[in-house]
């Protein structure tokens, strides 16, 4: 049977003055005890042990403790606290040093501490309770958080470390001057949580945490909205971001799942993955980043699936020795590039769709910067849909491209290898430039302004088993020191048309077409003008000498010169 004590602030007949006498009487006494409260404000600290439950027997609030210093509640046994506000500064304002502890209703307010601290082998349920300016820390501690409000925390809101464990649900974490919640080291599960207003990231994983994060919205953050770092894992599902520095973050060897999320106004990045950092992301939406939408760097490596981006800067970049598998990738309506790789890094990209973007896919780096787009479709790519460029190595196949300046280009030293792939309305349809090299196999080439292929400077050319129908005025155009080959390919036009014009550099071997070939031999360069020297042993002169006088072939030379008057000086 439950021993129940009443506290009255002016101590009425059968009630206690103060909650601290309440408990001294209810020590001596064996099993569960009720200490019910009459609204009202109690300056003093309070030590609870045993099976205790303190209640306000008014509304929530009504039952103010508040010392001058010290901790607030300190708390060992079974104890739980229903309907008071708890006001503490510069420590714990609850302490729970062993057992258990139920927060239900309660508001706790930490000028300068903590709010709750649960230390290793407890366990805190806190429901419909309201924490201010303070974090609650399980260290070690077991929990479970429920429709709870975190406000304006000092640093973090609420940190899980030590191998503890906390399940959150349906709380909302505002105004926290680091984290909204931080996982260090420990477990925790966040479902249906609202965070807004923190000054890092919204939720942070680090120091091989374990993490799982649904159906949460996180809006207005200063960093990431959630941040796996420190070879953390965990899952990331439903979520909605807004107004974040970054959408979701994995660095340095985390590897978490990311699923079904939307990332929308980042104004850096949306899915953001560095310094070595893994993850799997699917089915994730990423809408108007500001600078790039899925950024890997610094030997980043996630594998992206089912991603779509809309609007924004850069779609996709791969940069800094980095790489990444992406597969189902849809990218639209971008002033800027759709896919880039560069410095270094690798990216295979399977079954993308490109559409109104500046440029489809551009690479740039040494021969260690490779791209690989297997089955894929660009659409009126302003400026083109594939550009190889630097050293950079590119592998296009089963690729459809339409409308733009030019359909798929090598420049400088790059190389460009391109199988069963179709170019339609362009203004050319593939292009060579520099010290370049293009294999093509299975290539169609339809329609275009400009020629179906064209090479300049000293490109290699090696084209086989390709269509070029309705070019321009020219279909293939070989020219400056470019050369190579072109085996098995059928051109095909207007009346009056070229098939090929080329600078005898070129090997054309069993050519369909009904179109004329110009072969324009380039003159070699006129040679410079000789230069003569000749050797004098005596000086040359190129005009009339007077008044000098000249020596040579003397080995001693006196030179006397006469005055006017006949006499030598």
């Amino acid at each position: 049977m439950v021993k129940r004590f009443v506290v009255a602030p002016r101590g009425r007949w059968g009630t206690y003055p103060d909650i601290g006498s309440a408990l001294r009487a209810a020590a001596g006494r064996r099993g569960p005890v009720r200490v019910e409260i009459e609204p009202g404000h109690y300056p003093e600290s309070l030590t609870v042990r045993g099976e205790v439950v303190l209640a306000a027997r008014g509304e929530p609030g009504s039952v103010v403790v508040n010392p001058a210093r010290g901790t607030v509640l300190d708390a060992a046994g079974s104890v739980m606290v229903r309907g008071l506000e708890l006001v503490g500064r510069d420590t714990d304002v609850v302490d729970l040093h062993a057992g258990t502890l139920v927060l239900d209703r309660v508001a706790v307010r930490a000028h300068g501490g903590v709010c709750l601290h649960a230390r290793r082998d407890t366990a805190a349920t806190l429901t419909d309770s309201e924490f201010r300016y303070g974090r609650v820390l399980f260290a070690g501690a077991t929990g479970s958080v429920e429709r709870c409000r975190f406000t304006d925390a000092a640093d973090n809101a609420l940190a899980v470390i030590e191998s503890g464990r906390v399940a959150l649900r349906d709380s909302r974490f505002t105004g926290s001057r680091i984290h909204g919640v931080r996982v260090s080291d420990a477990r925790a599960e966040l479902t249906g949580c609202q965070l807004s207003g923190t000054g890092q990231a919204a939720v942070c994983a680090d120091t091989r945490a374990e993490m799982t994060v649904t159906d949460c919205v996180i809006t207005a953050v200063q960093a990431e909205a959630v941040l796996f770092t420190g070879q953390s894992r965990g899952l990331m599902r439903g979520c909605r971001v807004s107004d974040a520095e970054h959408g979701v973050a994995a660095t340095t060897g985390s590897d978490p799942v990311v699923r079904d999320c939307v990332f929308t106004d980042c104004r850096d990045t949306g899915i953001n993955v560095a310094d070595a950092g893994l993850g799997t992301f699917e089915d994730c939406e990423v809408i108007d980043a500001r600078t790039v939408s899925v950024f890997v760097t610094r030997g980043g490596a996630p594998e992206v699936s089912g991603c779509r981006i809309v609007g924004g800067n850069v779609g996709v970049a791969v940069v800094d020795k980095s790489r990444g598998r992406f597969r189902r990738i849809d990218v639209e309506n971008l002033p800027s590039v759709a896919l880039r790789v560069r410095e270094g890094s690798s990216a295979v990209f399977e079954d993308v769709r490109v559409e109104r973007c500046t440029a489809g896919l551009e690479t740039q780096g040494d021969a260690g910067t490779t791209a690989e787009v297997t089955g894929g479709l660009f659409h009126d790519c302003t400026m083109g849909s594939v550009a190889a460029g630097g050293q950079s190595r590119v592998t296009v196949r089963g690729v459809t491209a339409r409308r733009g300046v030019v359909g798929f280009a090598a420049v400088e030293e790059s190389t460009l290898r391109v199988h069963d792939c179709e170019i339609t309305e362009m203004g050319m349809g593939v292009l060579a430039i520099g010290r370049t090299t293009l294999f093509a196999r299975n290539l169609s080439v339809t329609g275009p302004d400009g020629p179906g292929l064209g090479s300049t400077d000293s490109a290699y050319l090696d084209v086989a088993g390709s269509r070029f129908t309705e070019c321009g005025r020219v279909a293939v155009s070989v020219q400056g020191t470019s050369g190579g080959r072109l085996v098995d390919c059928s051109v095909t036009g207007a009346p009056g048309g070229m098939a090929v014009q080329h600078n005898g550099r070129v090997d054309l071997l069993s050519l369909d077409s009904s179109l004329r070939v110009a072969e324009q031999f380039s003159e070699p360069a006129a040679p410079p003008p000789a230069t003569v020297v000749n050797n004098f042993n005596a000086p040359v002169f190129t005009g009339a000498i007077t008044h000098s006088q000249v020596a040579f072939g003397n080995t001693h030379v006196i030179q006397q010169q006469t005055t006017q008057d006949g006499a030598g000086s």
